[in-house]
């Protein structure tokens, strides 16, 4: 697999692994916060295994037979017994490798990227190692029939399975396989129209071959799986058969709305955070934990939002978590969450300097591009706290995360940030920098971690936190007022928003997330220039100047680092916040005058190479004006529900083409032929020992990770429990 194209599609045996370390901040808890915080960690990492249901038909039986091999004999014992199987040194690295970002990744599709990767050895080595396992002897059956149900597609790189999309595109999970574009849309119009949430859901689409008539069933995660009321709990699920005729169609198709989705693994959580409940610190904690375990079990939406309530009450605690199917990043259609969990103790010291920026956002937030009318008419003043990670159960650990993703909550009621302090210093430190001139790497290490803790920070509180939609309620009452507010453009009334059951996602759905991002990176770079916001994190004089010139040259960096996450096959970008950077790229690119330049180079090696130099004395004098006024509509499309005019200023921005300078797309070759792979993170394992709960650590290697994986979810159980749940979803794939 030497060449470049294949490369995209293997773990490079040079990818380095990290220890995500929370140990000083996990000895500092009482005994009680232990074990609050294992029960939630516990939940969020078999909560995790939903995931593998989210992302590929094969996942979950590869994540079966990885546990049972590695269950059987330690990493170490593994390759040992690879090389008696014809495997070279670099072979072993390579499973090792494999196994390692499959268990980070929760699937074998880059969670960052959302394309497919390969074991980067043979797979008649491979299935010669299996078939001589410890795993194969005790139980051959079982081995052979999981590595038969998951040897093609394992090592399978045919064109609609090499990324995440919908119908001939890619391949995803959320859909049954015969499922298109056309049938989410569908979907989503008859969702909204029933006001059902789509976060906890998956489609499935069947077709009577006589008739021709169509049935979808939409399935909510739930434990229970009956379409009776669970006792003691009112579901809030519109459960049901209905009739429903799509726009612009005479025939009425069939929906089945259910619950039970992943119902075994929902009740593993259920039973998780029943255990954390009794040793939660306070009310709003234990209240959460009764709506979350009621969301879980009946499926419903209703009661994950009341959860979410009680958590932004919840303010400073110790020990933080959220719960639930949260970001819709890797749904092709944009608007189903993918499962995550997460549970982290608080950095006091870094703490601080957030609350210090949100005791300033209000002041802050006058600064940004747009008319007071498109700010919220209170800015809710929210908790933020720097974290470090105990447990994170989900695809891939985020720098920073504002939450809920609820609109009406986080319009009027409120949200939280949080900036994962461990993950940052774990996950963004730089051994090789590319395509910057050398003068410049000097600065770029030293300050490349303190300034992203700056641009995480506005990023979530100032990004994310600020705007309001103008929104119409079930009432006809609108949260704004029409005749005082103008389009900033066309400077006449405003004529559009959000009617009553549409939200952000379901109307600007596949553009939604990189959108979002895209506006709250902005907002970041933009910000960053104040010196009000510099002295909060500490910095003032030359120290601050290069804060500033290292986070605008981090920002176009990452814009040219984007064009690996770009399909030209598809001609669409496979991760939200890298087509976020790409467009901020153009836009600075074309803000003109020197601002920002790519040259192409000789390398060392002798090949191609770019360098990209930014002018340090034009930040504030043309990146400033050009984002600010780029930012202002982007804001007031997504105000005022302007999806077409959203969709093509994004799209104009997105687009990579050679039609003009510089040619993006030949770029791209250099771009991938000079990419690092992305870091692997070691997480903790927490067990309890003679009533005590225990904190496992593992050595920053391929071995340590696969090895806590494996402490982590032993039980045979889990592992049968998943096979059982496979063979029911198979002929939907």
């Amino acid at each position: 697999m030497a060449d470049q194209n294949s490369s995209l599609y293997i773990i490079p045996n040079s990818t380095e692994v990290a220890v995500l370390d929370c140990k000083e901040a996990f000895d500092g808890l009482t005994a009680k916060e232990k074990l609050y915080a294992h029960h939630l960690a516990q939940a969020s990492f078999k909560g995790g295994l939903i995931v593998l249901f989210q992302t590929s038909p094969e996942s979950p039986g590869i994540f079966a037979l990885l546990q049972k091999l590695f269950g059987a004999q330690s990493p170490e014992e593994i390759s040992t017994l690879a090389v008696s199987n014809g495997f070279s040194e670099e072979d072993v690295k390579a499973f090792l490798i494999y196994a390692a970002a499959f268990y980070s990744n929760m699937g074998n599709y880059k969670s960052f990227g959302d394309t497919k990767f390969v074991p980067n050895v043979e797979r008649e080595k491979v299935e010669s190692m299996i078939k001589s396992s410890k795993a194969f002897q005790e139980d051959g059956a079982a081995m052979q029939e999981l590595w038969d149900s998951v040897k093609d597609r394992m090592f399978s790189l045919e064109s609609d399975q090499t990324e995440l999309g919908l119908g001939e595109k890619g391949t995803s999970t959320y859909y049954s396989a015969n499922c298109t574009e056309r049938d989410a849309k569908i979907a989503q119009d008859f969702m909204t129209l029933k006001d059902i949430s789509p976060y906890n859901t998956r489609l499935f689409k069947s077709e009577d071959p006589a008739s021709g008539s169509i049935c979808y069933e939409i399935r909510m995660a739930a434990s229970q799986s009956s379409m009776s009321e669970v006792p003691g709990y009112a579901s809030g699920a519109v459960l049901g058969e209905y009739d429903f005729t799509p726009e612009g169609e005479e025939n009425s198709v069939k929906f089945k709305v259910t619950r039970g989705d992943y119902s075994a693994l929902m009740n593993l959580v259920v039973e998780e955070l029943e255990n954390a409940k009794e040793y939660a610190a306070n009310e709003h904690e234990k209240n959460m934990l009764k709506e979350y375990i009621k969301s879980f079990t009946t499926g419903s939406l209703p009661a994950h939002k009341d959860g979410s309530r009680h958590w932004i009450k919840n303010k400073g605690p110790i020990v933080e978590t959220y719960i639930g199917f949260i970001e819709s990043y890797r749904d092709p259609y944009g608007v189903r969450g993918e499962f995550e969990g997460f549970v982290a103790v608080v950095n006091k010291q870094m703490s601080a300097k957030f609350s210090k920026l949100v005791d300033n956002a209000e002041h802050l937030l006058a600064h940004l591009p747009w008319p007071q009318e498109y700010e919220k008419d209170t800015f809710l003043r929210p908790d933020f706290t720097s974290l470090d990670v105990l447990g994170f159960g989900g695809s891939g650990i985020p720098a920073g995360i504002n939450i809920p993703n609820y609109d009406e909550i986080r319009q009027s009621e409120g949200f939280k940030n949080v900036s994962l302090g461990n993950v940052i210093i774990s996950g963004y430190k730089t051994s090789t920098i590319t395509f910057l001139l050398e003068e410049d790497k000097a600065l770029y290490t030293k300050y490349k971690i303190p300034s992203f803790e700056v641009q995480v920070g506005l990023h979530e509180l100032l990004g994310h936190g600020s705007g309001k939609l103008f929104m119409e309620d079930s009432e006809g009452k609108l949260n704004f007022d029409v005749d005082n507010v103008t389009h900033t453009e066309t400077k006449e009334k405003v004529s559009s928003w959000y009617k009553p059951g549409e939200t952000w996602d379901s109307k600007f759905s596949t553009v939604a997330s990189t959108y979002e991002e895209c506006r709250a990176e902005c907002v970041g770079i933009y910000l960053c220039l104040l010196s009000d916001v510099l002295k909060i994190f500490g910095y003032e004089g030359d120290d601050a100047d290069d804060i500033i010139y290292v986070n605008w040259l981090n920002m176009v960096r990452a814009g040219l680092l984007a064009l690996e996450f770009y399909s030209p096959q598809n001609g669409s970008w496979k991760q939200a916040h890298m087509n976020a950077r790409f467009v901020i790229l153009r836009v600075l690119l074309e803000a003109g005058q020197g601002l920002v330049s790519i040259k192409k180079v000789e390398g060392e090696d002798g090949k191609p190479d770019l360098v990209i130099q930014l002018d340090r004395a034009k930040i504030s004098s043309v990146g400033k004006p050009a984002i600010g006024k780029f930012l202002c509509k982007l804001q007031v499309y997504k105000a005022t529900a302007d999806v077409e005019a959203a969709k093509k200023m994004y799209s104009y921005y997105s687009d990579v083409n050679d039609q003009q300078e510089p040619k993006f797309l030949h770029l791209r070759s250099i771009v991938l032929d000079r990419k690092q792979p992305r870091k692997l993170l070691v997480q903790h394992h927490t067990y309890i020992e003679n009533g005590q709960v225990q904190l496992k650590t593992y050595e920053a290697s391929a071995s340590g990770l696969i090895q806590s994986f494996v402490d982590r979810l032993p039980s045979s159980d889990v592992q049968e429990m998943l096979c059982d749940l496979l063979k029911k979803e198979r002929p939907y794939f």
